[in-house]
């Protein structure tokens, strides 16, 4: 891995330091970095045929694991098909991480594709819904996203990321936390 990297990749790194082994997802633009990055990872990559069944295909994986299952789904309709996961997994404390692509934050009310307040939509869902302000946070809070599903009450958190930050590099990468 070179000295610059993506917030994608930066989110795929917290997740493979985090333990995450396998990535649910319906392929789809807003997200290609994060899967990229997962690739380079060697995070396991369940590309499935609908955004509903990567969200209650990671939650299930969370059930029968009691690890933090991970969905990547693109915005819009990516993220609004991901919601009925997100109410079962708060109410069966099923620690569930879900990332939703989100319109580019440059062109934010200008009516982009797939452009709405998803954190609006899934706050009452979710322990922690959240939008990733800056490539340079992307790391500390997709790890923090991973504790606080796990925190106690386990349950489902959410983070959407604009695809113009997404694809923003960070010039080096982060040290893993020494144990």
């Amino acid at each position: 891995m070179s000295d610059s990297v993506n917030a994608g990749e930066l989110i795929a790194l917290a997740l493979k330091r985090s333990g995450v082994s396998h990535l649910f997802t319906l392929n789809g633009g807003h997200i290609w970095p994060v899967l990229t990055g997962a690739a380079e990872h060697g995070i396991r990559i369940v590309d499935v045929l609908h955004e509903q069944s990567a969200a209650f295909a990671a939650e299930g994986w969370a059930k029968v694991t009691r690890e933090v299952g991970v969905a990547a789904v693109t915005a819009g309709p990516g993220v609004t098909n991901s919601t009925s996961a997100l109410g079962q997994a708060l109410g069966a404390d099923s620690p569930l991480f879900v990332i939703g692509g989100r319109a580019p934050e440059a062109r934010w009310g200008m009516g982009s594709l797939q452009e709405m307040d998803h954190v609006e939509v899934v706050r009452s869902l979710t322990k922690k819904a959240l939008t990733l302000g800056s490539a340079e946070e992307a790391y500390s809070l997709a790890a923090e996203c991973m504790r606080t599903a796990l925190s106690r009450r386990t349950g489902p958190v959410f983070m959407d990321v604009p695809v113009d930050t997404l694809m923003l590099a960070r010039r080096t990468c982060p040290r893993p936390p020494s144990t």
